[in-house]
């Protein structure tokens, strides 16, 4: 079997398994059995694999056939235009998390921002992917999950910015040490009982996922300790689930009256981001 044989065989097992994306996740899984990248793979399509190299091949496959995601496969995971090392100790970044990092960089090229304070950072994505965007903002990143952390540290000295990110144990907005001007957070959103519906879930950390009976709780949390935390005319910007926008504005709204409010929708038509701009007159 030679290379091309190889990418058809494995994008086939994984169509047939119904696995989404199957065509670049047997792409992805191939380039990792064989450790090469995406330019030398279809340099060279027609080099045979050894016994050895198809052996690992159909291990892999087995593990995503068995549910498995392929980012902990790898060990890896893109994200915002960086690479990511991810482990079951953390969640994997999605793609519509991007949409938040986005909002934070349009809001510090626009108004005055020195100090962000990602909340539950995990693996670190939002914290790493604003420090390499924003140089000149100090970046706290508090997690309550020491592992999570570990691998949060790992990726800042990866893509070179640990002098920029202080990273805080604790739960929360507990361990900061100073208000921020503006609060992001992925917090966990997805109901209690999703969690055992969804296969794919059960291998990440349940920590990381788990948002009460309605998916809310965490967010709840975060949006009642937010006002301590903030500076004046501060923001908050937060991912939330489908269907929780008018929850989570509702909520806002009656805890900060004053405040200004936006909801945007990611690339699906999903309300995936609310942001808030905490007033003088907040309360």
């Amino acid at each position: 079997m030679n290379r091309r044989q190889a990418l058809a065989f494995a994008r086939g097992i994984l169509a047939d398994n119904n696995i989404d994306d199957a065509s670049l996740e047997g792409e992805i899984l191939l380039r990792h059995a064989l450790g090469i990248d995406r330019v030398q793979l279809y340099a060279d399509l027609d080099r045979d694999l050894t016994p050895s190299y198809e052996k690992t091949l159909s291990k892999l496959l087995e593990r995503r056939i068995n549910g498995e995601p392929s980012a902990y496969i790898t060990g890896h995971r893109e994200f915002y235009g960086l690479d990511f090392r991810v482990d079951r100790n953390v969640l994997i970044p999605r793609p519509e998390t991007e949409l938040l990092v986005e909002k934070a960089i349009h809001l510090a090229e626009n108004h005055t921002i020195t100090r962000i304070a990602d909340i539950g950072t995990g693996c670190g994505a939002i914290a790493v992917s604003l420090a390499v965007n924003l140089p000149e903002v100090t970046i706290y990143a508090s997690d309550v999950s020491k592992p999570a952390l570990a691998v949060a540290r790992y990726n800042c000295k990866k893509n070179g910015v640990a002098d920029r990110i202080v990273f805080l144990n604790g739960d929360m907005l507990e361990p900061l040490p100073e208000p921020v001007d503006l609060i992001i957070a992925n917090l966990p959103y997805v109901r209690e009982a999703d969690l055992t519906a969804n296969g794919t879930l059960s291998f990440e950390p349940p920590l990381a996922l788990n948002g009460g009976e309605d998916g809310l709780d965490r967010i709840r949390f975060l949006c009642r300790q937010a006002g301590t935390k903030l500076r004046d005319n501060g923001f908050i910007l937060l991912e939330i689930g489908q269907g929780q926008a008018e929850a989570i504005t509702d909520l806002l709204q009656e805890i900060y009256p004053s405040s200004r409010l936006e909801v945007e929708s990611d690339l699906a038509g999903i309300e995936r981001a609310v942001s808030l701009r905490l007033t003088l007159s907040r309360i």
